[in-house]
């Protein structure tokens, strides 16, 4: 099978980030984005996918996190669609539950051309490190949009303590970004009727 590996390198006025990817990797990790809650969850979603991933960010963090956090969604969704090219023989879809304390995150995906995010949580909870709630959709969405998937986040029995809450969604992606990227050996072109995926 072709290594499905890719480095991506996108660069604004207000960050420059570059990613190596590996997607039959082994969950080997180098992230360094300046956001450590952010690089804590990154190391997280690789381990769980089985991805290799290091990433190198630089961005106006004296200004806050939002553009740095959002573009290493961009960038990790071009990344991924980058380096599964025709998207041929994939399995598609993907889905995991993971709880965490009280805490039940389930992730629902399809590698479609479509990106789209759905994210559902039962209620409120406050920052950590700097990192909220609101952080994790903008990263979540942008990741979505750019791979073409639709993401399908839905977060249970919620705490106060965004680790918690985040940490199982963060593995739970992992699980269900490696089902779906995984080669069907029964499928012998691109898995949709219309015989290409954008």
């Amino acid at each position: 099978m072709k290594k499905r590996n890719c480095i991506y390198r996108r660069k604004t006025k207000e960050t420059d980030i570059t990613i190596k990817l590996s997607i039959d990797g082994s969950g080997k990790t180098r992230i360094k984005t300046g956001i450590a809650f952010l690089d804590h969850m990154l190391e997280l979603f690789a381990f769980h996918g089985f991805f290799d991933l290091e990433i190198q960010a630089k961005g106006d963090l004296a200004v806050d996190i939002h553009h740095t956090n959002e573009d290493i969604g961009i960038v990790l969704g071009e990344a991924f669609k980058k380096a599964l090219g025709s998207k041929k023989g994939i399995r598609r879809f993907g889905d995991a539950r993971v709880p965490m304390e009280e805490v039940l995150a389930s992730v629902v995906l399809d590698i479609n051309g479509r990106g789209f995010l759905d994210f559902k949580i039962s209620t409120s909870v406050p920052a950590k490190e700097g990192y909220e709630i609101e952080d994790a959709k903008h990263f979540f969405d942008g990741f979505a949009k750019h791979l073409g998937m639709n993401l399908n986040i839905s977060i249970e029995q919620a705490n106060n303590d965004l680790h918690t809450v985040l940490e199982p969604v963060f593995k739970a992606l992992g699980i269900a970004l490696d089902q779906a990227t995984q080669i069907d050996l029964r499928r012998k072109g691109v898995p949709s009727t219309k015989g290409i995926i954008d």
